[in-house]
């Protein structure tokens, strides 16, 4: 007996019903991305390594699906080599190419290798899938899709004010309650500064991004393993618990970084931000949260998170600015700044809050029974009638039980089923039938089109 065929952990297949609804959610995410002038691209789901490896931070790289290289990718290591070698080197020599983690370094390359075909500001929007060697759990798969928004070659913050915007509209227009969290890694750089750890300010950044996760008490004793003293990991902790207001938090670090010119810098760029968005009329909270640290190292500026009010599950949109991404690429003091929509995760939330609008199901409107050749035949020229009015119709295909075509109808949740009989036929009418309320009218084709337009 054959085995049943699966997928991989991690990754999912979804029905047509399903991808009327993610389709609802990229569409939503494209139209406001529109509205603010970001332009579409794609690059390769494939890319070299070089150009991922290191731009994500150690935990990071242990995420990249590496692809081994093609033909024998074992010519030229010796069993010798086999032996000696750590995994690691040697997957390093086997694999010259993988997936991509993310879409923000692929952009970074894309920057790079098409600068003299863009025009500065570059907004660009990007939605594709990304790939990540991660755990499988509720919420986190291995296979998913980002939505992204960058815009490089400006320093301005208005483009941080703008993806705020972006991001209120988006789950204005969802019906998803969230709170937008934002922080500054200067902030952070400030803080460990003033803890008199500036050298370890990846180490900590690191460690506060998992403060929802695993707690303050784990997070200290994961950064006194870390090698960071107690009595900096003991400074720390009152800091990352600054309560009160934004306008609270902000004048506590101005105190706090009287000396310290790149925690003022934070605050700075953090209060600008906050000051142009209060004429906004935001609909969800936007809160200075001084424990955000996006862990990825790139990040430069203000960074962004979003959590869903109503649902318990992880961020469901993050970002942020990173001044020197490109210049690991050799185009050094291009700025950027971006947001990623976790579509997947958005997904599960709209689900589990029952928020899709029922034109979010898609799917046929109409179908055509077949009561044999001639009455297809028919039904083919007022089928066409229909498709060229925008309605999505269907003509069944075979000439079965009337029973059986019905049954197709209520199964697919087609709400309008239309008959063509000898009699109908004669008449040059078509019978409509609302599936919902079992009603029948008798219609001409111009007007079955103009009741269902």
């Amino acid at each position: 007996m054959s085995q049943k065929p699966s997928i991989p952990k991690g990754t999912r297949d979804f029905s047509p019903a399903e991808m009327a609804k993610r389709n609802y959610i990229f569409d939503t995410i494209r139209q406001v991305y529109a509205l603010y002038g970001f332009r579409p691209i794609e690059t390769p789901a494939l890319e070299n390594l070089s150009t991922l490896m290191g731009k994500y931070g150690e935990e990071g790289d242990k995420l990249l699906f590496k692809v081994l290289n093609s033909g024998d990718f074992r010519a030229d290591v010796s069993p010798d080599d086999f032996r000696a070698e750590s995994p690691a080197r040697l997957s390093a020599r086997f694999c010259d190419k993988g997936l991509r983690y993310d879409l923000t370094v692929p952009f970074a390359r894309y920057v790079v290798q098409h600068r003299d075909e863009l025009q500065l500001p570059f907004k660009r929007y990007q939605i594709q899938p990304v790939w990540r060697a991660d755990r499988p759990q509720k919420g986190r798969y291995r296979e998913f899709y980002q939505c992204d928004a960058d815009v490089v070659g400006s320093d301005s913050l208005l483009n941080e004010v703008e993806l705020v915007q972006i991001i209120d509209e988006v789950f204005t227009r969802f019906g998803i309650r969230v709170s937008i969290r934002l922080n500054n890694r200067k902030i952070l750089a400030g803080i460990a500064e003033v803890i008199g750890a500036p050298e370890r300010l990846v180490d900590i950044t690191v460690a506060i991004d998992k403060l929802d996760k695993i707690g303050p008490e784990r997070v200290a004793a994961e950064l006194l393993a870390g090698g960071l003293s107690e009595e900096a990991v003991a400074r720390l902790q009152p800091i990352l618990s600054t309560g009160g207001t934004n306008a609270d938090k902000l004048a506590a670090m101005r105190d706090l970084f009287a000396g310290c010119p790149v925690g003022q810098k934070g605050v700075d760029e953090v209060t600008f931000v906050l000051d142009a968005l209060q004429g906004a009329a935001l609909r969800n909270a936007l809160e200075l949260d001084l424990t955000l640290a996006r862990g990825l190292n790139y990040y430069t500026g203000c960074i962004f998170e979003v959590k869903a009010l109503d649902v318990q599950i992880g961020s469901i949109t993050g970002g942020g600015r990173y001044d020197d991404l490109t210049g690991i690429f050799g185009m050094p003091g291009l700025s950027g700044v971006g947001i990623s929509f976790g579509a997947d995760r958005i997904y599960d939330v709209l689900t589990q809050l029952d928020l899709y609008p029922r034109t979010a199901a898609g799917g046929v409107r109409l179908l055509f029974i077949n009561f044999g050749p001639a009455e297809a035949a028919c039904c083919l020229r007022y089928a066409a009638l229909a498709r060229r009015a925008g309605i999505a119709t269907e003509v069944y295909p075979d000439s079965v039980k009337m029973k059986k075509q019905m049954s197709y109808a209520n199964a697919l949740g087609v709400p309008f089923v239309a008959l063509v009989g000898e009699d109908e036929m004669k008449a040059g009418r078509v019978t409509l039938k609302d599936m919902a309320t079992g009603e029948q009218q008798s219609l001409t084709p111009e007007e079955l089109v103009a009741r269902l337009a």
